[in-house]
């Protein structure tokens, strides 16, 4: 569980990483299941629900820059949602209140050609009536200054919803050139596998390629708090929205706060994942070997 200390850097920073909570046994778990739905890339051609293929894929020759929802595709990742040190840890810094799953997402930054993802706010993407949503970061490898750790703007998710469009379209990214975005202060979050990131749904992020040797493999895994009841896409079950309730108490009555939005749309003209949406932005800041 989480000290004072870390919760107070959380609040301050908009992020933190907590080591040690992902144990070695369910980690070679995690790895040999990421390994097995990899494999399954080499009967694919193109994009599709489980695929994000990085430019270059092959039968021969497969590329997968994301594992999409891996929680459907093999229960050790949808067991992992629930894992008490992460929604403990997440209880912790909400005050108690209950925590829902949303969904989650392996990014896999092979050795040498892993993509960049550009700085962006999560609550660009899905904007609710409180912003106390986060994302957690499963280390599945370590992850080092080479191998394209993701980096966070400290403070950032104190200040304003950047603009996430181009040419009057989201694109799921900010403009590397506008002002105010401090991004020589980006602080990246470097652990050993089985270390944990929490970071705020409104924390300016980004990661470079991987530049290095070595594999990094980072689970996100979404959540957010019980009251907070999303802006934009309404749940269209109920039963399926109570049964993400991973953690504490079910509400029926949503938090509102005084905090900035703004909605993505028009939608991306380029669909499908934040790398297809991103190829969009006018100015990058990180570039792909």
């Amino acid at each position: 569980m989480l000290s004072a200390q870390q919760i107070a850097q959380y609040h301050a920073d908009g992020f933190i990483v907590v080591p040690g909570i992902v144990d070695a046994g369910t980690l070679g778990a995690l790895r040999a299941a990421a390994e097995r739905i990899v494999a399954g890339a080499a009967q694919v051609d193109q994009h599709d629900a489980v695929y994000d293929l990085e430019p270059g894929h092959s039968r021969a020759a497969p590329r997968v820059r994301r594992i999409k929802n891996p929680e459907r595709v093999d229960p050790v990742f949808a067991a992992l949602a629930r894992h008490p040190g992460i929604t403990g840890c997440l209880q912790q810094l909400w005050d108690g209140r209950g925590v829902r799953f949303d969904i989650s997402k392996l990014n896999m930054k092979s050795a040498g050609f892993g993509s960049p993802v550009e700085w962006h706010q999560d609550w660009a993407f899905y904007p609710h009536t409180n912003d106390d949503l986060a994302a957690v970061g499963v280390m599945l490898d370590d992850i080092t200054p080479d191998n394209g750790p993701m980096q966070v703007v400290p403070g950032s998710h104190r200040g304003p919803v950047f603009d996430h469009h181009a040419d009057g379209f989201f694109c799921g990214a900010i403009d590397a050139l506008a002002p105010g975005l401090q991004l020589a202060s980006a602080r990246p979050c470097l652990g050993r596998a089985g270390d944990i990131t929490i970071h705020h749904v409104r924390a300016v992020h980004g990661s470079a390629p991987n530049t290095s040797g070595a594999p990094r493999r980072f689970l996100l895994l979404q959540y957010r708090c019980a009251d907070a009841w999303p802006l934009v896409t309404q749940p269209r079950s109920w039963d399926d929205w109570h049964a993400a309730l991973v953690a504490g108490d079910e509400t029926l009555e949503p938090r509102t706060a005084a905090v900035p939005v703004r909605l993505p749309f028009p939608p991306a003209r380029r669909q499908g994942s934040i790398y297809e949406s991103q190829s969009d932005v006018k100015n990058r800041f990180f570039s792909a070997r």
